[in-house]
């Protein structure tokens, strides 16, 4: 028996080592470094930059993008608009409606002789064809970070390189002709813009100028030129097919889906236009991973958890904490517990069971419930949320409608917010690369506070300890009325069973 295990063990290892030489990353030892281009004060993006902040040197103007129809207009007016470059990074980009034709609207900005670069992570696309088709045209450059070398089916390449490949970049960043730039929770799809009558995220993102787009900019340039991002004539085979994508594309934007997106977007730019939508001038700081990360081997100091740490550990009052994937690990949990423990206020918003799209991930949460109520952290589980709430169900910041939380924003003492990508749970700390900004504003910091104080009453679970001890949830009424579950809501005995097993298993660092 022994024999065979050794066997086995052997076999494995040499298929490992094989695959590994046949399905071997590309040299780019010889890639040069690129940069991005600067902003041409005479272009139409950065004059208007230029004098929106001439009273308002070093400082940063920014514009909460609460609504999914917001921030997909912004992407397209601005790409639109663009003169010399775009730089996008996303973790995914959907072939949805708004993925095409947000790629449609990139593919026009490089025929007008703008420069497109388009950085994607390699997990979260499932166009080889376009990528190709469109990497191959004038003006335009498609990288993929930690690609799988193989490509049908793609997720073959985890069973020789997992180590590499369970590190992804969730980073979101829209940047055009050097002056505007957007980062926040948003991947590109359909379920992120409310796009269609579908159940959609509750999300935020933030457009910024100023000073602190220049920083976004480097940023980009240093995972645009990392050890783990490839060039896609380097990865998938052939050229693709552009008029297949063009055609595609034709048609998406002339579907029913598109027309009707078209009047919800031009309500958009009306506020836009007519000045309803301004931004707040005050200091931004850009929070991000360092791109070694996706090795595996930035230094601890460089890692956005500890920066984040050393922002939220000096909270002297309250922290509100907004984070669709809540699964903070025992190291985690208790430096909350530590918070609370000294009396400061800890409000943390994730979703419900009923709500999460990662069951996985709610079991690596419901570890830590009962410790963090015991040490008075306030938890609040966000219900399932259909149609279109109105009035006083609106969820400022994060908009009005919404299935599901997906957005990543916490507020520390009514002064500063935090807007980005990274989930408070072990995979955004130590596996995934990640960004946001983190912003001086008492306005957006009282939206996040008077989110946890009014709306949440009714639009959330609340799990509280009796004083027996017994986990039960409190779901509020709008008549006054409130009903205390003795089980976790939405679960049913096949969940609960579910929950219960994942919970045992040894999978919280890849959460």
């Amino acid at each position: 028996m022994i024999k065979i295990v050794v066997y086995l063990i052997l076999a494995v290892t040499i298929a490992i080592i094989a695959a590994r030489v046949l399905f071997r990353l590309p040299d780019i030892s010889q890639r040069l470094p690129q940069a991005a281009l600067p902003a041409d004060p005479a272009a139409q993006l950065p004059a208007r930059a230029a004098e929106l902040m001439a009273a308002h040197p070093g400082l940063s103007g920014v514009v909460p993008l609460a609504s999914g129809h917001d921030a997909f207009a912004s992407r397209l007016a601005l790409a639109r608009m663009a003169e010399r470059s775009i730089d996008a990074q996303y973790y995914i980009w959907h072939n949805d409606t708004s993925g095409q034709i947000l790629l449609k609207t990139l593919y026009d900005a490089a025929q007008r002789g703008v420069r497109v670069r388009l950085l994607l992570d390699d997990n979260g696309v499932a166009m080889d064809e376009t990528l190709a088709a469109l990497n191959a045209q004038e003006n335009v450059e498609i990288r993929l970070f930690n690609p799988s070398t193989v490509r049908t089916p793609k997720l073959a390449g985890y069973a020789f390189d997992f180590m590499r490949m369970n590190r992804r970049m969730h980073n979101k960043s829209y940047i055009v002709d050097g002056a505007v730039a957007i980062i926040g929770g948003r991947n590109i799809g359909d379920e992120y813009f409310q796009v269609g009558d579908e159940n959609y995220f509750l999300d935020l993102d933030v457009l910024s100028v100023g000073s602190v787009v220049a920083e976004t900019a480097e940023v980009f340039d240093r995972y645009w030129n990392s050890a783990s991002v490839f060039g896609v004539e380097q990865i998938i085979r052939g050229k693709g097919n552009l008029s297949a994508f063009l055609a595609q594309a034709t048609a998406t934007e002339s579907s029913d889906r598109a027309r009707k997106l078209a009047v919800q977007l031009e309500t958009s730019a009306v506020r836009f236009r007519d000045g309803v939508v301004q931004p707040e001038f005050t200091q931004v700081e850009l929070v991000a991973d360092d791109p070694a990360k996706g090795l595996g081997k930035a230094s601890r100091d460089r890692l956005m958890v500890t920066q984040l740490g050393k922002i939220i550990g000096g909270v002297n009052q309250q922290l509100d904490l907004v984070s669709a994937y809540f699964v903070p690990g025992r190291e985690g949990a208790s430096f909350f517990e530590s918070l609370a423990k000294q009396g400061k206020s800890i409000r943390v918003l994730t979703n419900a069971m009923n709500t999460t799209d990662v069951l996985v991930v709610h079991a690596g949460y419901a570890k830590y419930r009962r410790e963090l109520l015991q040490a008075g952290v306030e938890l609040f589980e966000l219900k399932l949320r259909a149609g279109q709430p109105t009035g006083r169900k609106e969820l400022k910041p994060l908009g009005l409608s919404g299935a599901a939380l997906h957005a990543k924003t916490f507020a520390i003492d009514d002064k500063r917010v935090f807007i980005g990508s990274f989930n408070f749970d072990p995979r955004s700390a130590h596996l995934n690369c990640e960004m946001g900004f983190l912003i001086d504003s008492p306005t957006l910091a009282a939206d996040t506070r008077q989110l946890f104080d009014g709306p949440l009453e009714y639009a959330a679970y609340r799990p509280v300890l009796t004083p027996e001890g017994k986990m039960v949830w409190n779901e509020a009424f709008e008549d006054g009325h409130t009903e205390v579950h003795q089980q976790e809501p939405g679960a049913g005995w096949v969940k609960r069973i579910v929950l219960t097993v994942a919970g045992w298993l040894p999978i919280e660092w890849m959460l």
